[in-house]
């Protein structure tokens, strides 16, 4: 499944509305850990397909990253039912990232 990127405008549709969880990551492009997790975050978009996942940029969106309290990057938020139901602060193993889809 591809990675969506999510907005201001669109975040209500691709998270809120969603019938699947959401998994999604914030990040930055001058963020060296956001640029490790990156990769990883997109082999679990292509390698599952019972969540979605999306990237917010926190450069473009801050005021999506200050709703969700986002103080450091990278930072990975799974929705549920249009609810944060788990966060993740830092760069993560794509085991550790199925962890948090799965548990």
């Amino acid at each position: 499944m591809s990675i969506i990127t999510i907005t201001e405008e669109n975040f209500d549709q691709e998270v809120l509305q969603s019938e699947k969880p959401v998994l999604v990551d914030f990040w930055a492009s001058w963020c060296g850990p956001c640029r490790m997790l990156s990769p990883v975050v997109d082999r679990v978009a292509d390698n599952q397909s019972e969540v979605k996942v999306g990237k917010i940029n926190v450069d473009e969106q801050p005021d999506l990253a200050q709703q969700f309290r986002v103080m450091t990057i990278p930072t990975l938020i799974l929705f549920k039912n249009g609810q944060p139901v788990k966060q993740s602060v830092g760069v993560q193993t794509e085991a550790a990232i199925m962890n948090i889809i799965k548990n």
